[in-house]
């Protein structure tokens, strides 16, 4: 076992942790749990905001398939990759003050409590709250994957005993804190995965003996791995231009990257999150990639590309440095797994159990049920990641697509469009869905494009002519 480098994780994931008691401690005496647990009491900074969107949208997938990707695929994937730049721009510009404020006046708490007061439609719950459940699944099943390569690469061990090791300290830690304990250690992960990456990416440019040099070793094995268009030629023009919609534009839709645009504390905390994050995932994005294309010549032959990252840090630095660098993809790891804990089992808690089941249920029974559903969902995923892909960025990226697919138009035309309505919002829900997954299925890339782009345009027209359609049945239901 490599406790040389085990030890500075360990220290701090031991600093995150009781980041997230000491977070804890404020549920104690809230007064309102289910806000202060799944929102952190709306009281999030710029920093904050910024380091929390950016650790949770960075995760197993940027840190560990993406730099896999790119290691099998060369600097294609890096011009790829970097769409995401935009990300935090494009999520707090698009929804920002007015997602806030109408957030607020709703007393919603997340996306799906903001559908039904938007659409006071039943249907539309349970249909957003079903996708978000299938979806994640996926994106958490990612996740703990990821997580469980590093720790097998780091330490040495086999598969199953990281993945178990895994679960046990993410349960623990997100069952205890809720948002405030998410959204306090993203602040601290984001700052490692910051300064780790840029540590890693002069260690690994070093090795290889500078850019030049792994320029010609990439060449000299394969040109297409210095050209835009991946080492196939498969990354099309038409392709990479339409992952804009995929990891940039379409990030709006995506629940857990949502629900952070509720939980700033005032416009100037806003306005500096969009400036930090936006430097922040550029930076961050730029580095892991190329760190992914230059481990090549360095590490060849590497057949499971999720290694790539921690195999890499082994090799180009000391033991002890390759465990703090490596704490940041494991940081970034375990944020994106909290968020998307919380989000499913307050999808569960409180979208199905508190409006359809028991809505006078009480503090304590909230308490005991939403920490209950976090856990048993932990046990479902460790079980879904008992056989894992050898690269999981594609299980991110299809669970992206799904979630952008059934949620962009309800929520982004619900803000902005009065004339929306619940009947244009199933189904722009139901065809969005419907088309992804045949899509996926059956005609992946259609017209040399991601299997998202077209149920995101259909889905779109379904919207505006169901809701004009339906103008009428509307207007009668607002009479009686």
């Amino acid at each position: 076992m490599n406790w040389e480098s085990l030890i500075p994780l360990i220290a701090i994931l031991i600093i995150i942790f009781g980041a997230g008691i000491w977070a804890g401690g404020y549920l104690k005496s809230s007064t309102n749990f289910a806000q202060d647990y799944f929102l952190g009491g709306r009281s999030l900074g710029g920093f904050v905001l910024a380091m929390t969107m950016t650790a949770t949208y960075g995760s197993a997938s940027s840190f560990i398939g993406g730099p896999g990707t790119a290691y099998n695929e060369g600097l294609g994937w890096v011009l790829l990759a970097m769409s995401q730049v935009a990300t935090g721009y494009f999520v707090l510009m698009i929804l920002g003050k007015k997602f806030a404020v109408v957030t607020r006046k709703y007393k919603a708490l997340t996306m799906v409590d903001f559908l039904k007061a938007r659409y006071q439609s039943k249907w539309v719950v349970i249909f957003s709250a079903l996708s978000i459940i299938i979806f994640l699944f996926s994106a958490m099943a990612a996740q703990w994957i990821g997580g469980a390569r590093l720790i097998e690469s780091l330490i040495g061990i086999d598969y199953m005993s990281a993945l178990f090791i895994f679960a046990v300290a993410v349960l623990i830690y997100v069952t205890v804190g809720g948002f405030r304990a998410v959204a306090l250690t993203d602040a601290i992960q984001g700052s490692i995965m910051f300064g780790g990456t840029l540590i890693l990416l002069i260690a690994v440019i070093i090795a290889g003996g500078g850019v030049p040099a792994l320029i010609a070793d990439l060449t000299a094995e394969n040109p297409n791995l210095i050209t835009p268009y991946g080492s196939e030629g498969q990354l099309t023009p038409t392709y990479v231009s339409s992952f804009w919609i995929l990891v940039g534009v379409g990030v709006v839709a995506l629940p857990q990257i949502a629900v952070r645009a509720m939980s700033y504390k005032n416009a100037r905390s806003m306005h500096r999150a969009i400036i930090i994050g936006t430097v922040v995932v550029g930076f961050i994005m730029l580095n892991m990639h190329l760190i992914g294309v230059f481990a090549r010549p360095i590490l060849p032959g590497i057949e499971v590309g999720d290694k790539v990252m921690p195999l890499i840090a082994l090799e180009v630095m000391p033991n002890w440095l390759a465990g703090i660098v490596l704490a940041a993809p494991m940081a970034a790891i375990m944020s994106t797994v909290d968020s998307l804990l919380l989000l499913v089992s307050s999808t569960i808690v409180k979208d199905v159990y508190l409006n359809y089941v028991k809505p006078d249920a009480s503090q304590q029974t909230i308490k005991r049920l939403s920490i209950g559903i976090t856990a048993l969902l932990g046990v479902i995923i460790y079980l879904m990641a008992l056989n894992p892909p050898d690269l999981i960025i594609w299980l991110n990226l299809f669970a992206f697509g799904g979630l952008e697919a059934a949620f962009i138009w309800p929520i982004v035309l619900g803000l902005y469009w009065q004339k929306g309505n619940k009947y244009g919002a199933l189904a722009s829900m139901v065809t969005g869905v419907g088309l992804y997954i045949i899509s996926d299925l059956f005609f992946p890339q259609p017209f040399g494009l991601h299997s998202v782009v077209m149920p995101v345009v259909v889905s779109f027209f379904v919207y505006v002519v169901v809701s004009l359609l339906t103008q009428k049945q509307t207007a009668r239901m607002r009479v009686l």
